[in-house]
Order: C-alpha cells, then structure tokens, then sequence
C-alpha cells in the first residue's frame, strides 16, 4: 500500500501546486505513518434478497434500507461488509501532534484520512482475490444518499468489530477510532458500472468548499 500525497494535500485544503517547505512536512508525516500504523480490516459475504424493506443480507439479520443499497445491489448475488481502521496507534500519534503543533495534526489528520482509504482499497484487492469470476460494485457506505448512518452500528455489530478491532460507534453513530470506515460492497456475476462517483453521492456536498468556487475534487 502507498500514501496518496496529492490526496492528503487535497483533504488537508490545499489547492495547486504545494510549497516545497510544506511537501516536504507532509511527505515526511506521511512516512511516518505508514511506518507507525497498518490499516486493519474484517469483511464478510452474504448472500441478498431484494424485497419490500430494503436489501436483505441472508443470515446476518440485516436489512439496507432505501434506494441507493437497492440500486448498487441489484444483479449481486452476495454483498461484502466492511470494517477498515486505523486504531488506537493513530489516536495516540494525533495527539501527540496536537500537543506539539495543530497545524502538522491537521496535516497527520489528512494524511490518516487518506491512509484509511488505502486500506479500504487493499481490502477490495483482497476481497476481488478471493471471489474469482466475480466483479465488485462500487464501495458505499453509511451516509451516502439515503444510506442511514445507524447501520455502521449494526455492522461493526455483525463484523464484532469492537472486540476484533476495538472499534466503537458512539450514540451519534460517530466512529472511535475516528479514522474507521465501514462500507458495503456488492459482487456480480457481471461487470458493474461505477454508480457513486460526483458530489450527488457525497455526504460532505453542502459543505464541500470545492463546490462552493464551482468546482469538484475529482471523486
């Protein structure tokens, strides 16, 4: 795996071409947070059913309610939930950070947003691995359209997360540790189209700052 840089600056709010004195801060937390925390993952398939409520994952107990789970899923003969954090390790270096200087803990805070993802992104590769023949949808989580938010309780739930990964969901269904994504993968007998990207999926579109001067992060 590898740190998108140009991600990072991007998440951090830097727009152009970064200063040399500033690429070169970022690149070197960067490094050292790849060298420091591993991203660690669970996942598991089940089969779905389509009906009335929503999208039901057999065996699980389980239902994705609304149109987006419905749409992505449709044609998919299993969906894969996902759980991917950076853990406690990334905590404690953020804090560290914040003690020290907020700007270089907004620049670590970037580059652990970033880093999540690349874990999310291995644990796809993975996934695709282990499911030859099949083909992946797009990763949606909870948040996305009218995906509700009160399910990364219930996977990190079905996942046991909390003991595996000692990841939690507070009552406002914030995540602890904060770097932790939960997702829901579709597989196909059939190769998907990519259904998710733009700012119509996003759940950051009424604040993004990038549509605000009219334009987009390339997402």
């Amino acid at each position: 795996m590898e740190l998108d840089l140009a991600e990072a600056l991007r998440y951090l709010g830097v727009k152009g071409e970064p200063g040399p004195e500033l690429y070169e801060e970022m690149s070197a937390i960067g490094d050292r947070l790849v060298r420091s925390v591993e991203p660690r993952y669970l996942y598991r398939a089940s089969r779905v059913a389509l009906g009335e409520e929503g999208v039901a994952l057999e065996g699980l107990g389980l239902t994705l309610p609304g149109t987006l789970a419905r749409r992505m899923l449709e044609g998919c003969g299993q969906a894969m939930l996902l759980v991917c954090t950076l853990g406690a390790g990334f905590e404690a270096m953020l804090r560290a950070e914040q003690a020290r200087s907020m700007a270089r803990a907004a620049m670590l805070d970037a580059c652990g947003s970033v880093w999540v993802e690349a874990g999310c992104a291995a644990a796809e590769e993975e996934i695709a691995a282990h499911a030859p023949g099949s083909y992946l949808t797009d990763r949606f989580s909870p948040g996305y359209g009218d995906l509700p938010l009160a399910l990364q309780k219930d996977i990190c739930g079905v996942l046991d997360a909390g003991r595996r990964l000692g990841v939690q969901v507070t009552d406002s269904f914030l995540m602890n540790p904060s770097k932790t994504v939960t997702a829901v993968i579709g597989l196909s007998p059939r190769p998907q189209p990519a259904r998710i990207r733009g700012c119509g999926a996003c759940t950051w579109r009424e604040d993004c700052q990038y549509r605000k001067e009219g334009k987009t992060c390339g997402s």
